[in-house]
């Protein structure tokens, strides 16, 4: 949990995953429901057992304390639920992906009514549901616009979640070289005034993701350059010696590619504001092209340098960029935007995606996908530029992709919740002062954090809430390459950016790798309080009679 400031660039971020529970601190849901079964059981059957009913209950409690306590590996409950996840996709055929084409379709029906035998029906159901129309990271995906030269309007239903639309924002970033601490400090507000102004109640964004491709040096552009102005009568020696240049340049060096990402939940209030356009996806085409403009002179205004909206197919090229690295970012030529994915297979702790050269050889990638959460970060004060280290880093000479989800809350329900939690831990702390303990690490970390989140949402500041999650996928050419740039992006992690444990999404990689594609995967809203929703429905769903 943070809150968008814009007084200052440095902020203090880390150590609060969620807000308070019944039993004090911060647990997970799962914990929470059994300690309560728990409780329940043990209230109940005591008084009609007797002793047998509190053991029960104090055993039920105690195991539950044991199997979900984190460790630097996750507790045993995440680990058993990892290899449960896995063995199920082994099983349904799920951990391997084919793009759909209806002669293969159709051959691997033909495939499962001509075989016999158990073992074969159930490799033959597995082929079939390799083929799939999307991969695991962009299920449930759609374009509500794709033409030629407009902004590609992507449009999300996947299983379980709300659907909401998406436009990429390509940017080339607010600092450029050596900046004054005025003009960093100035970035900082711009960017948290973008925020601040998208997380009012009336407006329809719901969230934004930041996105970072950090990928080896490309000098097309300049033999390009070279090719169109070069002098017909320039020397052999001067021409070979520019090459040279490039070559010697462009060798073991990363440059970054900066992309915004923004969210519109497809709520009741957007379908209302939609109809006063027009009717249908007219109205919603023609709502977005006024949301597209606005967003695009936020983020000028924002200091994020040159803008761009992204099409459908550079959408798309960027996706398949960060499956197959081999293809360039920028080439859209022989893209369709409604197929996105490559033929992959997955490992426990991998995702591997198989692409032909123009000569025919297999070209293999290996992918693996941490996430970055506040739990895992040590609560410090830092600047807008500590994860510098993640972009231009000089000991992950590897490539990859970072990206950081933004799920905006209005202010009245950040500072009711900051409240609540303020409360929560001071009557933690004084009841452990009158027992007698002496707590000097979580109880007295998070009040001082409920403290600081009540002190910047005071009335009058303009600012508002938000929960933030990170991911970082990195990306090699063999399984040894992977395993040794997982290794250095944990110990950059541990000993540069105080992320304490990276929690490597295991047992399904294939999805999460989607978390760091520019499709705003990877964050769920947070659930407000009662007083939050009463006060929603106070307010209606929409003003329907206004203009």
């Amino acid at each position: 949990m943070t809150d968008l400031q814009t007084r200052g660039v440095v902020r203090h971020l880390g150590g609060e995953a969620g807000h308070r529970s019944f039993f004090g601190g911060q647990h997970s849901k799962g914990r929470v429901a059994a300690l309560a079964i728990a409780f329940t059981a043990g209230l109940v059957l005591t008084p009609l057992i007797g002793w047998p009913g509190l053991l029960v209950g104090g055993g039920t409690a105690g195991v539950t304390l044991l199997v979900t306590a984190r460790t630097h590996r996750g507790s045993v409950l995440e680990r058993r639920r990892r290899r449960r996840r896995w063995n199920a996709r082994v099983q349904a055929g799920t951990d391997a992906f084919v793009p759909y084409d209806p002669h293969v379709w159709e051959e691997a029906h033909a495939v499962l009514a001509e075989v016999r035998g158990r073992k074969a029906k159930w490799s033959a159901r597995r082929d079939i549901a390799t083929i799939r129309s999307m991969p695991d990271g962009a299920d449930g995906m759609g374009w509500l616009q794709m033409g030629v030269g407009r902004p590609g309007i992507a449009w999300h239903s996947p299983l379980g979640e709300d659907s909401y639309l998406s436009v990429v924002f390509s940017v080339s970033g607010q600092l450029h070289g050596i900046e004054s601490t005025s003009t960093m400090r100035q970035a900082a507000e711009g960017w948290g005034m973008f925020l601040a102004q998208r997380a009012v109640p009336s407006d329809l964004v719901g969230g934004v993701q930041t996105m970072t491709r950090v990928l080896p040096s490309d000098t097309a552009l300049q033999e390009f350059w070279v090719l169109n102005s070069l002098d017909p009568d320039a020397p052999a020696d001067a021409i070979t010696s520019y090459d040279e240049v490039l070559h010697l340049t462009g060798a073991d060096a990363m440059v970054q590619r900066h992309y915004v990402v923004v969210r519109w939940p497809i709520t009741t209030a957007f379908t209302d504001q939609a109809r006063k356009y027009a009717e249908g996806r007219d109205g919603w085409r023609e709502l977005m092209a006024r949301e597209i403009d606005a967003t695009v002179r936020g983020l000028q205004d924002a200091r994020m340098g040159d803008v761009e909206v992204l099409t459908a197919r550079q959408v798309a090229a960027v996706i398949h960029h960060q499956q197959d690295p081999a293809r360039p970012v920028d080439f859209v030529a022989d893209l369709d935007p409604a197929r996105l994915g490559v033929m992959s297979h997955d490992e426990f702790s991998a995702h591997v995606t198989e692409t032909r050269t123009q000569a025919g050889d297999l070209l293999e990638w290996w992918h693996r996908t941490a996430r970055i959460s506040a739990e895992n970060l040590a609560t410090a004060p830092r600047e807008q530029l500590w994860v510098l280290d993640l972009l231009v880093g000089r000991d992950l000479p590897f490539i990859r992709s970072i990206a950081f989800h933004l799920h905006l809350i209005p202010a009245a329900e950040a500072k009711a919740a900051a409240k609540r939690d303020l409360v929560r831990d001071a009557a933690e702390v004084i009841s452990k002062r009158q027992g007698g303990d002496i707590d000097i690490d979580e109880t007295t970390l998070a009040l001082t954090a409920a403290r600081r989140r009540s002190r910047d949402l005071i009335a009058g500041s303009h600012h508002h809430g938000a929960n933030w999650v990170g991911y970082i996928t990195i990306t090699a050419r063999s399984r040894d390459e992977l395993a040794q740039a997982s290794r250095q992006l944990e110990d950059t992690c541990s000993s540069g950016l105080g992320i304490e444990r990276l929690d490597w999404l295991d047992s399904y990689q294939a999805a999460a790798a989607g978390t760091t594609w520019p499709i705003a995967r990877g964050i769920t809203p947070n659930s407000s309080a009662l007083s939050a929703r009463l006060y929603r429905r106070l307010a209606g769903r929409t003003d329907k009679d206004a203009i």
